[in-house]
């Protein structure tokens, strides 16, 4: 098996629970294809005393009898299959009783929401009652619950008020990975990409592990891209569609919502995403926000000095912005349509906002190469309304030590320069800030590029400026 690349507090906590005296009952969540499943066998396969994975548009008689399966599987010897979630769940705890395994017994539920959502409320008093009269007693079982859909486990274990509630031991959530930890991934499969063309795979494909295996290291950036999006037969071509379709119930629902964010980059409000996908702007549209920024497609953030009520909702997620900036290519070219279109003008188009994308998930890094790392920020963004109509700063840091961060976000295949021009509207937009605002706080101007800023007389104004490097820390 493939060594297991970041995760480092996860697997601390994960390691630190197999390892405790009491029985534990951890839930990992996070959006399909980012490795949850890998991360648990890596550590524990081979101490699995159970494990079985629900099964995708499976009624609950086909995932009960998975899960019988699974229970004859792992040595079980019950005097009938189960024809009930109470049954599988008394036929599992017989199986754990009779186990010879010494130490603490792995029972590891995957992918439990297409086990939940295709039953009635049984499943879930059934796994209350496992939990509760079987196993919390016991000092050896670990008992782990996975799923992509965030949002029903969420809903039905964490935040359950019947029998589990407060049951849970621990509550992971696995995120893709970080620039530097694609990077690792890259150098642990072979496949030597320079940094820029990291950067610029991740600007496409986001750092999900299963997109990135796709790679081949004797292709190109732009070849890879091709064969594994664009070429006929790309085994990418329909991840869209069974993306959206294998994590939400609400599958179309959510996928206008999807498309209407991804029409206004910067971001729309509630009223503005119910007008632009036709939508009610009621409990369904909530349920479709609260899921999408669960699942870690949607961020929701604030405008600077506004309040919650006018919190705007912006698509985070990169390979779903690519795959609707280009489906359209995708469905007219094929084979080699990336490696032409990557010397184009529009290639530096959708390179600029695309990295913006890129700047915004790795606020942690950005932090971390300004040195404030250990102080409280603020993240917001900011829109001029009268002194400079159409100005705006689309990353504001505001430290509580009351220094402004005005972020500049810019992708550049050499060193960016800036020109007279550039820099006079850099200085225009910091003094709209300040006047619109109204702040007392210093307030300054800091680049964000891919190789650093050419030198002279106006580079020289920047005080903070960040690299590339900077985000692969």
């Amino acid at each position: 098996m493939q060594r297991l690349i970041g995760r480092v507090d996860e697997q601390r906590r994960l390691k630190k629970h197999f390892l405790s005296k009491k029985s534990e009952f951890v839930a990992l969540f996070g959006r399909r294809r980012v490795g949850k499943t890998f991360l648990v066998r890596s550590l524990f396969e081979s101490s699995f005393t159970f494990y079985a994975a629900g099964i995708q548009d499976g009624d609950t008689t086909r995932q009960i009898e998975n899960f019988n399966s699974e229970i004859a599987h792992y040595g079980g010897r019950t005097p009938a299959a189960a024809a009930t979630w109470p049954e599988a769940f008394a036929n599992l705890y017989s199986l754990i009783e009779t186990s010879p395994q010494k130490g603490k017994k792995v029972v590891f539920l995957d992918e439990i929401s297409w086990m939940g959502m295709a039953a009635t409320s049984d499943f879930v008093s059934a796994l209350d009652h496992f939990w509760n009269r079987r196993i919390s007693s016991r000092d050896d079982v670990l008992l782990i619950i996975c799923g992509s859909a965030a949002s029903w486990i969420i809903d039905n274990i964490v935040n359950n008020t019947g029998g589990l509630h407060n049951r849970l031991t621990d509550q992971l959530y696995l995120a893709p990975f970080t620039l530097g930890e694609s990077e690792e991934y890259f150098r642990e499969k072979g496949i030597p990409l320079p940094r820029f063309q990291i950067l610029e795979a991740y600007m496409i494909f986001g750092g999900i592990p299963y997109y990135l295996d796709f790679f081949d290291a004797d292709r190109s950036l732009a070849q890879n891209v091709d064969r594994m999006y664009f070429a006929s037969g790309a085994p990418l071509k329909n991840e869209y569609v069974n993306l959206y379709r294998a994590l939400f119930k609400n599958a179309d629902g959510t996928v206008k919502v999807v498309e209407a964010l991804a029409s206004k980059r910067k971001g729309l409000t509630r009223e503005e995403i119910a007008s632009a996908s036709k939508m009610m702007s009621g409990g369904t549209l909530t349920k479709i926000l609260t899921d999408l920024i669960r699942c870690g497609f949607v961020r929701d953030y604030l405008a600077f000095g506004k309040q919650k009520r006018d919190c705007l909702y912006q698509l985070t997620d990169p390979f779903t912005l690519f795959h609707l900036t280009f489906a359209d290519k995708q469905r007219r070219f094929t084979d080699d349509f990336w490696t032409r279109f990557s010397t184009t003008p529009a290639h530096a188009a959708w390179s600029g906002y695309a990295f913006e994308l890129t700047c915004l998930l790795h606020l942690t890094q950005i932090k971390s190469g300004l040195g404030v790392s250990g102080v409280l920020t603020q993240v917001s963004s900011w829109r001029s309304r009268s002194s400079d109509p159409g100005a705006q700063i689309d990353l504001v840091l505001e430290r509580d030590d009351k220094v402004i961060h005005l972020c500049e976000m810019k992708f550049s295949v050499t060193e960016f320069t800036i020109d007279k021009a550039y820099s006079t509207r850099l200085r225009e937009k910091r003094t709209a800030f300040l006047t619109e605002t109204g702040t007392r706080k210093a307030a300054h101007t800091t680049l964000v590029t891919t190789f650093g800023l050419r030198q002279n007389a106006y580079g020289a104004e920047i005080l903070f400026q960040l690299t590339m490097n900077d985000l692969f820390h």
